[in-house]
């Protein structure tokens, strides 16, 4: 990974972390749908991410 791509990773995580402290600050309650939502949104994000940039290519 070279260092651009790591700061591009690095921004994002940023960013997905400032929407889910956002989204946790504003919910009346913290239920299942909640969680779900910010587990979803980290698979969305991130797994992509790690198979193009992270996994060692055969």
């Amino acid at each position: 990974m070279t260092t651009g791509n790591a700061i591009r990773f690095v921004c994002i995580l940023l960013l997905w972390v400032g929407l889910c402290w956002m989204l946790l600050t504003r919910a009346a309650r913290i239920d299942f749908m909640v969680v779900f939502t910010i587990v979803a949104s980290g698979i969305i994000v991130f797994v992509p991410l790690y198979k193009k940039y992270v996994r060692k290519k055969d």
